[in-house]
């Protein structure tokens, strides 16, 4: 028996072996990837700070000159590459052809909506009428269900296509096939292996597609399908004498959804983005820029926006009030209308917000006192019957961020259910382990995708699930927490932190799940200020570093925890502070800030 090979761990960056999250920082690049990073400089013309962000981020040299300029028609696939896709498309294509009204089934986040709306536009474009059904997240639940099916029926609907669900609604699809309607699924969640008798199920996580789309957003399968039905409309002589859709005008749609469903931002999700951010920076949606009016963004949009600003307030709908304002307001023309849609989506957004910190503090509580008894718990489960269920979702983000592990938060209902949600982080898949769940008879009905799920379980139920789903995933979350290092992309001093730096980097992106923002670290800088502001518990500061200059910053939702709590009792004192940067573009001035997002002390 031989000996096993040592374990080389990554050397801590500057000495943090433990900063204030309790994290290792380590450098992104590794030696082979500093290598080609000079490589990709030299060759390309490239600043040595742009080029290591790439060669980080997997970009090899002669991958380069693609990667900073994605072509969309480079990237796109054939369409039909996706099982069902064309027996979907010709379908639809002979409703359009027969003007039959179309009923849009879709889910009640910033996915479904972009979805619906995706949809419907182009169905609105073809002088197609059709119905729209968003259901109420707390009277209906998610997905489909058979009363909806049966209204819809009665308005006329002479065909029926769900959009970001439908995959596991067997009962509801059966009962849209016994009314005479033939059902298309469009949706990118995971899938049963017994699939609803459906015409078409357009999905490319479904166990029988080999077209190796999975990390679409539905939006993104929705895009995807309105090009095979352009292109059968185009066959079936739809067009002859009137013009075709513009289907890249609806891109915004597309880059809104894959960022607020946080799927990867590689291949063709980044093209999408990429080309979606160009659109909306026209500002020709007047239901986009009225929510960006709204959330006080007078600038260009960037992907953080997408996350932050905007999609919070396109899912308040679907959380407290009525679901169907996202799709409303992305579909309206009126300016008037999408003003008066989207000052309703803002004020629902600021009531989310009041009704989620009081619910996080509880769950964190929970998730506190179950870490004493049990450290390495390899899942946060809270519960309690005050929570709005249109929070658990975002109880379930907080927790996961504070704990590092993924979470879920469930409502404990009146009638002996509980409603949950889950959120994972990269590298443990939550969607599989639910649909597992369900196929187990631990939860009544679930569903999602890689980062995050819901699941409706019986609460009597909620300790066997708890163990359950600790026993599949305590392998996986295990293997994430020995690699759960801090990846920092360089140094740089506040002086440097200049505009012309971030346009620079800006070319990598756009940034977000898979594709991670260039994370500086600005070292032994004096923390000059540190005070919360808000009423989301954000931490403002200003640095300042060895040779006097100055940089503001913020740390999002750090009040209390133990990032702000270390930047309190540092006022005053150097520190090693790292995170992303921004150009704030207020009254014309461009000024650079970072996005603090952990420190430590210097040894």
């Amino acid at each position: 028996m031989t000996e096993s090979a040592p374990l080389h761990l990554p050397r801590p960056f500057l000495g943090v072996s433990s900063s204030a999250l309790g994290r290792t920082w380590v450098e992104r690049c590794t030696a082979a990837q500093g290598t080609i990073a000079l490589a990709i400089a030299q060759t390309h013309g490239l600043a040595d700070v742009l080029a290591r962000v790439l060669a980080g981020r997997g970009v090899g040299i002669h991958e380069t000159q693609g990667f900073l300029n994605p072509r969309l028609r480079d990237l796109m696939p054939d369409p039909h590459v996706l099982t069902d896709m064309e027996k979907a498309a010709s379908r639809l294509a002979d409703s359009v052809m027969r003007r039959e009204k179309v009923a849009i089934f879709g889910d009640y986040d910033v996915d479904g909506a972009c979805s619906a709306a995706l949809l419907a536009e182009y169905l609105r474009s073809c002088g197609v009428p059709y119905l729209i059904h968003i259901p109420d997240r707390i009277t209906e639940g998610y997905g489909p269900n058979v009363d909806a099916i049966r209204g819809l029926k009665e308005q006329g609907a002479e065909i029926l296509v769900t959009v970001d669900c439908g995959t596991a609604s067997i009962e509801p699809l059966a009962e849209a096939k016994r009314l005479g309607l033939d059902s298309l699924v469009l949706d990118h969640h995971q899938a049963p292996a017994e699939l609803p008798d459906a015409l078409a199920i357009v999905n490319p996580n479904r166990q029988d597609d080999l077209s190796g789309l999975g990390h679409l957003c539905a939006a993104g399968v929705v895009f995807l399908f309105l090009v095979a039905l352009n292109r059968s409309l185009r066959a079936k002589g739809f067009f002859n004498g009137r013009p075709e859709p513009d289907l890249l005008a609806s891109l915004d749609l597309v880059a809104l959804a894959t960022v607020a469903d946080v799927v990867p931002l590689t291949g063709l999700n980044r093209a999408f983005v990429r080309q979606g951010l160009t659109i909306m920076r026209s500002r020709r949606r007047a239901g986009l820029a009225a929510l960006f009016d709204a959330a006080g963004l007078a600038g260009a949009p960037e992907c953080w926006h997408l996350g932050y600003l905007v999609g919070p307030r396109i899912n308040a709908g679907g959380r407290i009030g009525d679901a169907a304002l996202g799709s409303k307001l992305l579909l309206t023309e009126d300016p008037s209308q999408a003003a008066q849609l989207a000052a309703e989506l803002d004020r629902l957004n600021r009531e989310r917000q009041a009704i989620e910190v009081a619910a996080v503090t509880d769950a964190e509580a929970q998730a506190l006192f179950a870490m004493e008894r049990a450290p390495d718990l390899p899942v946060v489960i809270t519960a309690s019957p005050e929570w709005h269920p249109g929070v658990v979702g975002l109880i379930a983000a907080r927790t996961k961020e504070r704990f590092r592990r993924p979470a879920f938060a469930f409502t404990l209902n009146s009638d002996g259910t509980a409603t949950g949600s889950g959120r994972s982080v990269p590298g443990v898949d939550l969607g599989s382990v639910v649909r597992a769940a369900v196929d187990a008879g631990l939860a009544i009905k679930g569903g999602g995708h890689t980062m995050a799920a819901g699941v409706t379980i019986l609460a009597a139920e909620l300790e066997r699930f708890r163990a359950y789903v600790s026993e599949r995933l305590a392998d996986p979350v295990s293997t994430v927490r020995l690699n759960d290092h801090f990846p920092v992309d360089a140094t740089l001093t506040a002086g440097g932190a200049q505009p012309s730096l971030v346009a620079a980097l800006e070319r990598a992106g756009p940034f977000g799940s898979g594709q991670p923002e260039p994370v500086f670290v600005f070292p032994q800088h004096r923390l000059v200020e540190a005070r919360e502001v808000g009423s989301g518990g954000h931490v403002r500061v200003k640095l300042r570093g060895g040779d006097g200059s100055m940089i503001g910053g913020i740390a999002f939702r750090a009040a209390g925890q133990p990032l702000g709590i270390a930047l309190s009792n540092a006022i005053g004192n150097s520190l090693h502070l790292a995170g992303t940067l921004s150009v704030d573009r207020w009254g014309g001035n461009e000024k650079v800030e970072v996005r603090l997002m952990d420190a430590a002390k210097p040894e």
